[in-house]
């Protein structure tokens, strides 16, 4: 990670919240002999553009964790609704120019798929927001309603997101070219995100249950990177036990090379 002033600075956020509904404490579970959050945060720090690198949470217990490992920790508010409230509240005390939504529950997070979303906002001032899309390869992502999917105009910026298959191909030619995979990792201008929680949720954010249509329902410009990254995240155990066996397996296969 780099030095910088206030105003270049990029402060890179991990929201670790032990109340998950699916799989409570999952920022603490175990991968490979590991607490998750800790992969997540040693993984960020290989960044080449994060200035810095917080962990923000409501829990004791993530907090000692973080500490434990050498990360650094920010308490927050237990009411936030998303990990984009809980970025706004370390906005208005920590000053930066940009700042990047790292999701805790990603242990094998790309360091090249972060940089490519704070390049995306840095490059055009008039973008608020950055994120991520990656061409989807399986057939059956494109009905599968947990594949959030995302549609752009010919600047890059996102034009909509959709669990539906988006765009509709009326002869159906085309085919897997036109259809992109949301990857859920934010980057946000300061003078946005602290507008952010006070914005108005829209019908199309309500229908969707997708919390960036809110800023474009609200006229900010997202612009979307594209990457080869594959996001893994663990909502699950089932996920987790997953995760693990990757874990597993990448190391026999360093064991005997």
């Amino acid at each position: 990670m780099l030095h910088s002033n206030v105003r270049t600075r990029i402060l890179g956020v991990i929201p670790a919240r032990f109340a998950s509904s699916r799989f409570p404490g999952k920022a603490l579970a175990s991968v490979a002999g590991k607490p998750m959050v800790q992969h997540v945060y040693e993984r960020a720090s290989r960044s080449r553009y994060l200035h810095e690198l917080l962990v923000a949470t409501d829990d004791e217990r993530i907090a000692e964790a973080a500490r434990q490992f050498g990360g650094r920790v920010r308490m927050t508010r237990s009411d936030h609704a998303s990990g984009t409230d809980r970025l706004a509240e370390i906005a208005s005390s920590e000053n930066a120019a940009l700042y990047v939504n790292i999701q805790g529950d990603e242990p094998l997070i790309d360091p090249e798929a972060i940089d490519a979303a704070i390049l995306a906002v840095l490059g055009d001032e008039a973008v608020s927001m950055g994120t991520l899309k990656k061409r989807i390869e399986d057939p059956t992502d494109i009905m599968n309603t947990n594949v959030v999917k995302v549609v752009t105009n010919l600047l890059g910026d996102a034009i909509y997101f959709s669990r539906c298959p988006i765009p509709y191909e009326r002869d159906g030619r085309s085919g897997l070219p036109l259809f992109f995979r949301h990857i859920g990792l934010y980057v946000y201008r300061r003078d946005f995100l602290l507008q952010y929680p006070d914005l108005n949720v829209g019908p199309l954010e309500q229908a969707e249950r997708l919390e960036q249509l809110r800023a474009l329902e609200n006229g900010y410009r997202i612009r979307v990177a594209p990457v080869e990254y594959e996001s893994l995240g663990v909502d699950t155990p089932e996920d987790l036990e997953r995760v693990n066996q990757l874990f597993a397996a990448a190391a026999e296969f360093s064991s005997s090379v």
